[in-house]
């Protein structure tokens, strides 16, 4: 990653595998991450002054927070270099949104960082990345983007990074987000090294009993994420075995299955967000449970405020 004299000369695009570096085996059928950052830029067609580090070749869904503490250590080491005008991530769609939030939680910098993908292969006949990679570039090198933090671009969609999360499998505009509106960012922390912080995500169900959540509590994580029902409600039988792992001291965070709108806890009831709340549970607000994971790790390996990182 050297530098050019002049200041804001060019935009980093790092790789890290994803869809948009796949090519697919002709006998299996099978998708895997083959090409390098060179390979996606000479595709997109781009003209803009750019330069390229291959950070990992993965399928995000194997994404670790170590991968995540790696990728923000590039990032900021990246911005330490006046002559980087902004910084392009291509990744996986299946952990973008979440991989987009730790980037945004620690960034202070004016210039843009933004995500993008694929949802096809690089040699499918229709392929999207080329695109979405050309678009991204473009807005990480306009001076317009500055101070918007992290975005993720894709489909011809520039979202934020907060409240972002995959809404279609297949589709090519394959994120929104959950609020209406562009959610405001708190104020960045310094980056901590997530990878031992242990947050698992728990999805409850009608009628769930308390055996998950005590099994997960037995194995000693440092907080738990329940993707709730509703605006934040879960059964009886989950939510005394809350009611335990609270009384314990960990903290738990409350999102929801719901595509769309935020947490409320308004109601009652041995499960009811209301009751959890009084309990010392913490609504996430308008994040998902995998954003929420994430404010939630961020803030245990910080020692911030986990209400302030998820924006409630």
């Amino acid at each position: 990653m050297t530098s050019p004299a002049r200041p804001g000369t060019f935009v980093l695009v790092i790789a890290t595998g994803g869809t948009i570096a796949c090519t697919t085996d002709p006998a299996t059928g099978a998708r895997t991450p083959t090409l390098s950052a060179a390979e996606l830029v000479t595709a997109c067609g781009t003209t803009d002054e750019v330069r390229v580090y291959d950070a990992t070749s993965l399928d995000s869904s194997s994404m670790t927070l170590a991968d995540v503490d790696h990728l923000i250590s590039l990032v900021h080491s990246a911005l330490a270099d006046v002559s980087v005008s902004g910084i392009v991530v291509t990744h996986g769609t299946d952990s973008m949104a979440d991989t987009a939030l730790a980037l945004d939680l620690v960034h202070s910098d004016p210039r843009p960082v933004v995500l993008t993908g694929a949802q096809v292969p690089s040699d499918h006949p229709r392929a999207d990345g080329p695109a979405n990679l050309l678009h991204a570039i473009t807005l990480a090198a306009d001076p317009l983007s500055r101070g918007q933090g992290v975005m993720v671009s894709f489909g011809g969609d520039t979202l934020a990074a907060r409240g972002a999360f995959k809404d279609d499998t297949s589709a090519s505009r394959a994120f929104s987000l959950s609020a209406p509106m562009t959610l405001p960012r708190p104020r960045p922390v310094s980056p901590a090294p997530l990878a031992d912080v242990c947050v698992p995500i728990v999805r409850a169900w009608p009628g769930a009993g308390s055996e998950l959540i005590d099994a997960v509590a037995s194995l000693g994580p440092a907080g738990i994420v329940v993707e709730a029902l509703g605006a934040g409600n879960v059964s009886e039988g989950m939510g005394a075995a809350l009611r335990r792992v609270l009384g314990g001291g960990t903290p738990v965070v409350i999102s929801t299955s719901v595509p769309h709108g935020e947490v409320a806890f308004d109601y009652g009831g041995a499960g009811g967000g209301n009751t959890l709340g009084k309990l010392g549970a913490i609504p996430a607000g308008w994040l998902r449970a995998g954003q929420a994971r994430i404010a939630l790790a961020t803030a245990l390996a910080t020692g911030s405020d986990p209400r302030a990182l998820l924006g409630v």
